[in-house]
């Protein structure tokens, strides 16, 4: 029998410090996870120095815990797998320093690993059965793309945002109603009170392209509650939560024409969103199979990261203490 490959997973990227233990990319030993949003909350989003240092104060302490709910010790790890991009660059640099410093002290494989790589790996976490290749619908505060997965460690990015990714359009929205941060839950729960009763309006691009556009649907919104200020704040978030959701879908349904891949997988904070979920849920009466991480994965965690971890590390991928943080890091 085959040795056991234990990785630890590392994510500091942007307001979670979190340290997890995965076996063999699949099964979840720790996932510890300290998050700051009662820190910034108050201040309607994330301030990067602010995050920083509490990275700092938690990160060891996360990962004691880590250690010690999987019940492992460090030498039966195989490889640290921190977060090395994209992100802020002084939260990423507290998790990456962290990493290099257990590696090099225990003589431990570092294989940094691509925050977004690591939210497509939440599926292989939750759907034990799930192998590529698939379709991807990567959608967080940062980014909003649809990824072909070729191969654990091979994608092709079929589309992307051009302007704001999804995420940052929802803490937009919520700011502007005055629902505060973070934003996505906080739309998603007041949208189910509404009714998607409001036309707003839908970006289309003059060529054939699977990229998005959030920055127009995000500003007539805006607009809207600029010059009716009464307006139902339900129906508002409803209406917008319904039109975003309906241009994610036309897009996915193009890429699935164009690939023949008729598998989707969601990614990201985004993700979580009930209403997103209930809609591409029901491509599967197109026979169309759907994946969706747990909720508790589809945010930030460092069991994602763990498992991408993995896939990099079984692939031979290794790096040496000079890899250094890279906030606007790209797939592949």
């Amino acid at each position: 029998m085959s040795k056991d490959i234990l990785t630890m997973g590392i994510e500091s990227s942007c307001d979670e410090t979190s340290i997890a233990i995965v076996k063999n990319g699949r099964e979840i030993l720790s996932n510890v996870i300290d998050t700051q949003i009662p820190i910034h909350e108050k201040y309607g989003g994330v301030v990067p120095e602010i995050a920083s240092r509490n990275h700092i104060e938690a990160i060891s302490r996360v990962y004691k815990k880590a250690i010690k709910d999987a019940n492992v010790s460090l030498s039966e790890i195989s490889a640290i797998t921190p977060t090395y991009g994209p992100g802020l660059v002084g939260a990423l640099l507290v998790g990456l320093s962290y990493a290099k410093s257990l590696a090099f002290a225990n003589n431990i494989p570092l294989v940094g690993v691509n925050h977004i790589e690591g939210h497509i790996a939440a599926n292989y976490l939750t759907y034990k059965e799930l192998e590529p290749p698939f379709l991807c619908v990567m959608m967080s505060g940062g980014n909003t793309q649809i990824i072909n997965v070729k191969d654990y460690t091979k994608f092709e990015v079929l589309g992307k945002t051009r302007d704001d990714a999804i995420g940052e359009a929802f803490d937009k929205v919520a700011r502007v109603v005055g629902l505060g941060y973070p934003g996505g839950p906080k739309v998603d729960k007041l949208a189910k009170e509404g009714k998607p009763s409001i036309e707003l309006p839908k970006t289309h691009f003059a060529e054939e392209t699977l990229d998005f556009s959030f920055s127009g649907i995000k500003t007539a919104v805006i607009n809207l509650h600029h010059k009716e200020p009464d307006i139902n704040k339900a129906d508002l978030c409803a209406s917008f939560e319904k039109n975003v959701t309906d241009t994610l879908m036309e897009h996915v349904k193009r890429a699935i024409e164009m690939t023949g891949v008729k598998k989707i997988s969601l990614a990201g904070g985004v993700s979580a969103n009930s209403y997103i979920r209930e809609a591409f849920k029901a491509l599967e009466e197109e026979k169309i199979k759907v994946y969706m991480p747990d909720l508790k994965l589809c945010t930030d965690n460092g069991a994602m990261i763990a498992a991408a971890g993995y896939y990099n590390y079984i692939n031979g991928k290794r790096d040496g203490l000079e890899l250094n943080a890279v906030p606007n890091l790209k797939i592949n």
